[in-house]
């Protein structure tokens, strides 16, 4: 059986000014879908992914999110549907971790202080941070602050959950703690979009890879296929290079 088709991008073209930064990209990502997308720097691919959440705005083409076109009329909808981890965290420095996930249930959902306060231990706890919750973001290590990050974003209860570049800016001993927890959110059936440079999380997590250069999606495929056997030049040169060091 076929799955529903969650997000889907049509002849989506973006510019910045005369920098052309995609390029007619076409994509559908099915429900469930654990999608890694990865290239060179300036490849395009933090752009493709801010799209969907309406944070960077395409000029051409057209793209839906959960059954709806990505437009004013839906955007709000569409931000309550997609949670986003972010490459810094972006977290309140002048309020606790508890506080940093119950503002957005507490504003948005309307959630009481003591509801929005047990789902914040609950996802806290989910990552193994929750005796952190009355701390401050200053006060903990990259790799906890980007766990509180997820955990913030599962308080919204999102259907899909887009990280853009979440260990890039980890000292190398944190990577693997935020990887593990974005591991165990995989297995659970989230629809996930990760951009990252992390190939042995692709390999291990994803569905398929995406491969983008120029603001191109130049291969797709799972990952066994794109990693031993890539089919594109461009694809070729770029795992020659990351995978030597």
């Amino acid at each position: 059986m076929t799955k529903e088709t969650v997000i889907s991008f049509h002849n989506i073209n973006k510019w910045y000014g005369d920098f052309q930064a995609l390029k007619n990209i076409n994509l559908d990502i099915p429900r469930g879908e654990r999608l890694v997308i990865c290239g060179p720097s300036g490849s395009g691919k933090s752009t493709l992914i801010r799209c969907i959440n309406g944070l960077e705005q395409f000029n051409e083409g057209q793209l839906s999110v959960a059954g709806h076109p990505l437009d004013a009329q839906h955007l709000k909808r569409i931000r309550g549907d997609v949670g986003m981890v972010f490459q810094h965290f972006n977290l309140f420095p002048h309020m606790t971790v508890r506080e940093n996930l119950t503002l957005a249930p507490r504003r948005r959902r309307k959630m009481s202080k003591q509801d929005a306060d047990q789902l914040a231990m609950e996802y806290l706890a989910r990552v193994d941070i929750a005796h952190q919750a009355d701390k401050y973001p200053s006060q903990l290590s990259g790799g906890q602050q980007q766990r509180v990050a997820i955990a913030r974003s599962l308080c919204m209860k999102p259907d899909i959950l887009l990280f853009d570049e979440p260990t890039s800016a980890l000292d190398p001993e944190m990577i693997r703690e935020v990887l593990d927890v974005m591991t165990e959110l995989a297995e659970e059936g989230m629809t996930m979009i990760c951009v990252t440079h992390e190939m042995g999380f692709a390999r291990k997590v994803a569905d398929r890879v995406v491969f983008m250069d120029e603001g191109e999606i130049v291969e797709i495929a799972p990952p066994a296929q794109l990693f031993d056997t890539p089919q594109h030049p461009r694809t070729q040169l770029f795992l020659e290079q990351i995978l030597s060091y």
